[in-house]
């Protein structure tokens, strides 16, 4: 079982204001290539996997985003870790009918 749920929300500083969401489609491709499990939403990504594997998606993730030509790109990280396991289904079955 994996060990971690991270969730990203990419900001990035497109060129000269160009519309964020080909950057945010570009990292979910990012995502979704890893093979880890995933759930986008509105707002933010998560991801399901383990911590070793999900940190250098990141990096890769905010690559990417300067090499597609962003002076900068914020990403705001949220982590759970807990090495006995963590699901997204399990935190939110009780939420699903």
């Amino acid at each position: 079982m994996a060990n971690s749920l991270v969730s990203i929300q990419i900001l990035p500083k497109t060129k000269g204001g160009e519309d964020v969401i080909p950057y945010v489609d570009h990292a979910i491709s990012i995502i979704n290539a890893s093979g880890l499990k995933y759930e986008v939403h509105p707002l933010e990504t998560t991801i399901e996997g383990d911590l070793n594997e999900i940190l250098p998606m990141i990096e890769k993730i905010n690559e990417a985003m300067v090499d597609r030509g962003c002076k900068n790109v914020i990403s705001q990280i949220k982590i759970l870790y807990q090495p006995e396991g963590a699901s997204m289904d399990q935190l939110t079955e009780k939420y699903r009918s």
